[in-house]
């Protein structure tokens, strides 16, 4: 027992041990060091080349490049990280090359039960580049529906409207509805009664409407009167539909019904509203 005992008090006094301890240290802080600046300058680049494309006189889809950026981004940062584990590895006396070939076999068995994940990357790639949806656009894949956050190499994140963040796998994506990608149509049906005022409120809606055109920067063109769409006893029930940006149907819609409310109320015309977006 005394003799363990000294042989450790002896390595721990010696000054040789000491010394490769704190080389060995200090190598590993330069490589963790070397690998955060190696990334940021990496993604750096990357910022820089998407922005100078956006700039060019080629005309570049910006969701499309901001997906890439992300995914760019991740890739640096895998393969770096792996490169400074690998450095690390080698400063503590690892024989790699022989720890590669034995994660080779290794990946090869397990390659086998790993088809899930192999599928996720494969379609996660076919995503990207087939332009499918980006980041920011708002989606609904399969039940679930938000806006895209991030496409990993493995997994896409999207936020739901309600603030719930949902991680899919690339592989389980069946199908997609992409909302942000074509214009959008908002719907609103104007109800007013049945009492001889139908011709007075169909001019001050079509007056109503056009003198809306230019007035709102996410509106394509003028509203469109299509006319009467039912008509009761009680009742009678025109419908109007707008052509928007991307996902601002909603807003429009609301616009719609307050500056078609205040026009009727002016005429001493009483009116309610149904509306449905599209």
């Amino acid at each position: 027992m005394d003799s363990i005992y000294n042989n450790v008090s002896k390595e721990l006094l010696d000054e040789k041990v000491w010394l490769l301890m704190g080389e060995g240290i200090i190598k590993i802080f330069l490589v963790l060091l070397l690998s955060r600046i190696i990334i940021r300058i990496g993604k750096t680049i990357i910022n820089k080349f998407f922005k100078a494309r956006l700039r060019s006189p080629i005309r570049v889809s910006e969701r499309r490049e901001t997906t890439l950026i992300k995914l760019l981004e991740n890739i640096i940062t895998y393969v770096i990280n792996f490169i400074a584990l690998i450095m690390i590895l080698e400063i503590f006396s690892f024989d790699v090359k022989a720890l590669l070939a034995g994660a080779g076999i290794l990946g090869l068995a397990v390659g086998f039960g790993a088809q899930s994940l192999v599928k996720d990357i494969i379609t996660g790639f076919f995503v990207i580049f087939e332009d499918h949806f980006s980041v920011g656009d708002y989606i609904k894949i399969n039940t679930f529906e938000g806006e895209v956050l991030e496409i990993g190499l493995r997994t896409t994140k999207i936020k739901s409207s309600s603030g719930e963040l949902h991680l899919i796998p690339n592989g389980s994506i069946v199908q997609v509805t992409n909302y942000s990608i074509l214009n959008s149509k908002a719907v609103v049906d104007v109800a007013i009664p049945n009492d001889g005022l139908v011709e007075l409120a169909e001019r001050v809606l079509i007056q109503t409407l056009n003198n809306m055109e230019g007035k709102y920067d996410f509106l394509v063109k003028a509203p469109e009167f299509l006319g009467i769409e039912m008509i009761s006893p009680d009742e009678v029930v025109f419908r109007v539909t707008a052509e928007t940006k991307p996902m601002r149907h909603v807003e429009m819609s609301r616009i719609i019904r307050k500056e078609l409310s205040a026009a009727l109320d002016l005429s001493g015309i009483t009116s309610t509203y149904k509306g449905s977006e599209s």
